[in-house]
Parts: C-alpha cells; sequence; structure tokens
C-alpha cells in the first residue's frame, strides 16, 4: 500500500474518488429523507422509483461509454461528468414535486454513467503492477466502504442541527474538489483500441460476457448483490422510522452499520485473496448475502433493532466481498485494449440487475409488507448463488474455447483442432486482428 500512494496519479485519483463518494454518500441520505418529506409512508416506492431511473441510466449510458472511451480524451470524460453532477445537485433542495426529482435524478446519473466505468478503466493503466492493482481495488472498496459509514454519521450529526437540505451542499462540494483533482491527473491514452464501427464496439463487453465462463458466473454474483443490496438502499427509511420507530438520525446509523460491514470485507478480502481463488472468495460472499437474507426475515418477524443491526451489517459484508474482487476478475479476463468495454459492460450489466429489484423492492414493500418483500429477495439472491456455482467452473474459467474460419492465420491456430467448421481451440479473451470481434464461442 505504501508504493501503491507514493503513485502520484493514483493518489490524486483515489483522493478524487473519496470526495465524490462522501458528497454522493450524502445525497444518498437527503434524497431518502426528502422522499419521505414529499410522499410520507410511500416513501420507499418513490424512492425505489427515482432509483431506477438511476439503473436505467446506468444500463442505457455504460455501453455507449465503453464504445467511445478508447477514442475519446478520459480525462475529460471524467471532469465534465463531475460538473454536470455539482450542478444537478444545486438544484435538488429547491424541488416540490415528485416528477422533479425523477428528473434531476436522470440527469445526475446518466453523468454518473459515465464517470464510474471511466474512472475504473483507467486505474488499470495507472497502476499497471498485479499486485499494486489488487492493494488499489482494495483500497476503492476501503474507500467505498468508508464513505457508506462516514456519510451516513456526517448527515446524522447534520440533520441533528439543521434542515437535511444542507446535505446537497457538501454533495456539490464534493464534485467540484474531484473535478479539480481529476484535471490535475495526467491520464495514460488507452494502449490500443477495439476494433469494429460503433455498433459492434457498442455490444463488444456484453458478448465477451457471453463468451467466457467466469464472467457468466460474474453476472450470476451481480444479481445476489442487487437482490440483498436493495434492502439497504430501499428500505432502510421505512424500516427505522415505521418498523422501528426511530429518528431521521437513526437512519444515518443504520445505514452506517451497513457500511461498516462492507468495510470488515474490504480488509478481510486482500488477505484472504492471497491465500484462496477468487472463486473461492466471490462465492463466500454470496453465501453470506444470502444469509443476510435470512436475516431480514427474522427481523420482519420480530423487529428490534438487534436483528436491524445484524441483517444490516450482513448485508454489507456478504456482497462486499464480491464486489472487491470484481476488478481482478475483469482485469484477467480481458486485455488493456478491452479493458473500457469489459469495465463498461459490467457496470451496464450489474446495475440492469438494480434496475429490477428497485422498482420490484418498492412495489412490494408498499403493496404485500415486508415478509413478502424480503422472501422474495432472499429466494432470488439464493437461486442466482446456484446458478454461478454451476455456471462458473473450478478449472479453465478465464478460457474461452472458439472457433476461428479456414482463412485464419495459421500460426494462431497451429495447436487447433480443426472441423469442418475452421479451428477450434482455446485461449484467454482477447480482441485483436485474429478476433476482430471478440471470440466466437463453440
Amino acid at each position: 500500500m505504501r508504493s501503491l500512494f507514493r503513485n502520484t496519479r493514483f493518489r490524486r485519483l483515489f483522493t478524487a474518488q473519496v470526495v465524490a463518494l462522501v458528497g454522493t454518500g450524502l445525497t444518498t441520505v437527503a434524497l431518502g429523507l426528502l422522499a419521505y418529506d414529499l410522499a410520507g409512508e410511500r416513501a420507499a416506492l418513490v424512492l425505489g422509483s427515482a432509483l431506477t431511473i438511476k439503473m436505467a441510466a446506468y444500463v442505457v449510458v455504460g455501453p455507449v461509454v465503453g464504445a467511445v472511451a478508447d477514442r475519446a480524451p478520459r480525462r475529460m470524460l471524467m471532469v465534465g461528468a463531475d460538473v454536470v453532477r455539482a450542478a444537478v445537485v444545486l438544484v435538488l433542495p429547491w424541488v416540490s414535486e415528485i416528477w422533479q426529482v425523477f428528473a434531476l435524478v436522470g440527469v445526475l446519473q446518466v453523468a454518473s454513467a459515465t464517470f464510474t466505468p471511466v474512472f475504473q478503466s483507467v486505474i488499470p493503466d495507472v497502476v499497471p503492477d498485479e499486485q499494486d492493482y489488487a492493494g488499489a481495488l482494495s483500497a476503492a472498496q476501503l474507500a467505498s466502504s468508508a464513505e457508506t459509514v462516514l456519510s451516513p454519521l456526517l448527515a446524522a450529526a447534520a440533520v441533528a442541527v439543521t434542515s437535511y437540505s444542507t446535505l446537497f451542499v457538501g454533495t456539490c462540494a464534493g464534485f467540484v474538489l474531484s473535478a479539480v483533482l481529476v484535471a490535475a491527473t495526467v491520464v495514460p491514452p488507452v494502449a490500443g483500441r477495439a476494433q469494429g464501427d460503433f455498433a459492434t464496439r457498442l455490444l463488444l463487453g456484453v458478448r465477451l460476457f457471453r463468451a467466457v465462463p467466469q464472467l457468466r458466473g460474474l453476472l450470476a454474483l451481480n444479481v445476489v448483490v442487487a437482490a440483498v443490496g436493495v434492502v439497504s438502499l430501499v428500505t432502510t427509511v421505512n424500516v427505522v422510522r415505521d418498523l422501528l420507530g426511530g429518528t431521521e438520525a437513526d437512519v444515518g446509523l443504520l445505514l452506517a452499520v451497513s457500511g461498516a460491514g462492507t468495510a470488515a470485507a474490504a480488509l478481510t478480502s486482500p488477505w484472504l485473496a492471497r491465500r484462496l481463488p477468487v472463486r473461492t472468495v466471490m462465492l463466500a460472499g454470496a453465501a453470506l448475502s444470502c444469509l443476510a437474507a435470512g436475516a431480514t426475515l427474522l427481523l420482519a418477524a420480530t423487529p428490534s433493532w438487534t436483528t436491524a443491526t445484524l441483517a444490516w451489517a450482513l448485508i454489507g459484508f456478504g456482497p462486499g466481498w464480491i464486489m472487491v474482487n470484481t476488478g481482478r476478475l475483469l482485469r484477467t479476463s480481458a486485455g488493456p485494449g478491452q479493458r473500457p468495454a469489459l469495465f463498461s459492460a459490467q457496470f451496464s450489466l450489474s446495475h440492469a440487475c438494480w434496475l429490477v429489484t428497485y422498482p420490484l423492492t418498492g412495489w412490494l414493500a408498499v403493496s404485500a409488507g415486508w415478509t413478502v418483500t424480503w422472501s422474495v429477495l432472499a429466494a432470488l439472491a439464493v437461486v442466482a448463488l446456484g446458478v454461478a456455482v454451476t455456471v462458473w467452473p473450478t478449472a479453465g474459467a478465464d478460457l474461452v474455447r472458439h472457433r476461428h474460419d479456414h482463412d485464419a492465420d495459421r500460426a494462431h491456430v497451429v495447436t487447433a483442432r480443426r472441423s469442418v467448421h475452421g479451428w477450434t481451440h482455446a485461449h484467454r479473451l482477447v480482441v485483436d486482428d485474429q478476433h476482430p470481434h471478440g471470440p466466437v464461442p463453440v
């Protein structure tokens, strides 16, 4: 870690991430309280709908960003996104209608959907060493986890003495400082470009997910994270205010418990990664996530602060083991030229899972109650874990068995098996002159 933070470019980008995360965390709390002000007991439905808009923006914009990020100046993409986010959050305190919240959240999340995958694709180029990159991922996840602890605590302290609307000012300051730090950082160009026209590059990342077994397993684990994490993000306000009879400040405290669980996962992941395969660590995180889902059912049956604290801590810890290892998995699954497309695809596909769980949770919470809501989410997590175990083999998961037409370069297919359709062999994913559109699975 010490050598990692001597890297000036990483240090600036990491600081930019931290201050932007704190601002985003303050907005999360403030949006929940704003939704409660505007809709009362139906706050979960309003917040779930707002977050659905967020996920829709991520799903649609992510592939577009992946198609252009290897050709556009990545630093300017990130700075521009920060400026837009800072402007939007300054307007949020003035809204008085639910539709205004939805419109502003849409613009805000389009900017975030531009910033995040570009930022993620830059880090492997700024930190080329494999061990340093693993440390960078842990540091990034730890920063994200610390934000989920500190931001709610800061928010709880702020709303105790002033209106929650002032939280949006803190968010704006975070985005402005992030833009300044990114602008002061030299971001290297992409080492190679994905081939093909815009339409080909638009779907490249999705094709790569289809081709690689370990990426198909990651997609199933994304479902686990979305099914369990949505409990904290959508239902915390109503759980604290209606189920447990707590205050606005208690909302931040319970969210901080979830953040502490994620921080603990980030701290333990590097130690585990040196001793266990990434598949084992991520599937263990999924199993703990399912245990968290079971704890929410206990909370529905016997509401208490003790049960809620246990459940929310597990909600942070289990998905944390999955998320902190995702970057390592993606890096080993593609070359530098394909990383923007692959990171953008992960960004888009993972948020597509949230696009399902957000509205589902909001609707079920209002129409069917907590027991039914959390039962459905728990079942979804368990099924997704079973799929991940099935589709992610224990060996050769990073190899893509594919075929080439008869005119393939003989030097490339020298070890391949010939059939009537061409040459068939397997190697790690790559998009190059021999695989201009990604591998064709067989």
